[in-house]
């Protein structure tokens, strides 16, 4: 589905997002979302007049298994190199447990839809990286679009927020969702089954001034009204907690 100029997002719903970014003909995937999303790659690769010939790379924006899912499966089969920020490399391979807390508030109805969504999707099988690269806090990556890495620890340690300037957009992982999976809420707020939501909402603060009209989640629909006035609206939502 097309997001943004040059950005499509992989599958037809926004519970779990991964997206393709193109420039000069070529391809960085940021996000694995689930295993189930695979088949979906190459569908949105071709309706942006692209193959999965043209991939470089796959960017995580943390190590969490709803954002590596089909990860390993295009590394091994594709020869796709993946990178996360260096503080959740471990996550990703599985060596250290989710430092996830508990969701928050939740409603029936929201939890059983993304269970049932996650169920279908493969959610529940997902495989962890068996080889992953690393790139920290500044760092300009050398992928299509050339994104820079804004640190925003808090939903995990090593969560990013991967700007691509060129793009106008910020994708910013689990930073911010806008959509809540445990309750269904809508708009820009801090994600549920953050490691620490206070330090995810003090850590917004370096997200200020970024020039990205485009805020595009982990989970949830595009916000194209801006990353400040997403923060802002992010500031004001209930705390997952």
């Amino acid at each position: 589905m097309d997001i943004a100029p040059g950005i499509r997002r992989v599958g037809s719903d926004s519970i779990v997002n991964s997206y393709l970014v193109e420039e000069g003909g070529e391809v960085t995937i940021v996000d694995a979302g689930v295993g189930g999303l695979w088949d979906a790659v190459a569908t949105e690769l071709a309706a942006m007049g692209r193959s999965l010939d043209d991939v470089r790379a796959i960017v995580l924006t943390h190590g969490h298994t709803d954002h590596i899912g089909f990860a390993e499966r295009a590394r091994r089969e594709r020869g796709w190199p993946v990178s996360v920020h260096e503080a959740d490399a471990a996550l990703a391979r599985g060596e250290v447990k989710n430092p996830s807390r508990g969701g928050g508030p939740t409603k029936p109805g929201a939890i059983a839809s993304f269970l049932w969504w996650s169920l279908r999707h493969g959610a529940l099988r997902t495989t962890h990286l068996g080889e992953v690269a690393t790139f920290g806090d500044g760092a300009t990556l050398d992928v299509p679009g050339s994104p820079r890495v804004i640190l925003v620890p808090g939903h995990t340690p090593g969560s990013a927020v991967l700007h691509f300037a060129g793009h106008d957009a910020a994708l910013v992982g689990d930073a911010m969702a806008t959509y809540a999976v445990t309750t269904g809420s809508r708009g820009p707020r801090i994600a549920p089954f953050s490691a620490d939501a206070e330090q995810a909402l003090s850590s917004l603060a370096r997200l200020e001034g970024l020039a990205a009209r485009w805020v595009l989640p982990g989970h949830g629909d595009a916000f194209d009204g801006g990353i400040d006035e997403a923060v802002r609206l992010a500031r004001e939502a209930p705390l997952p907690v």
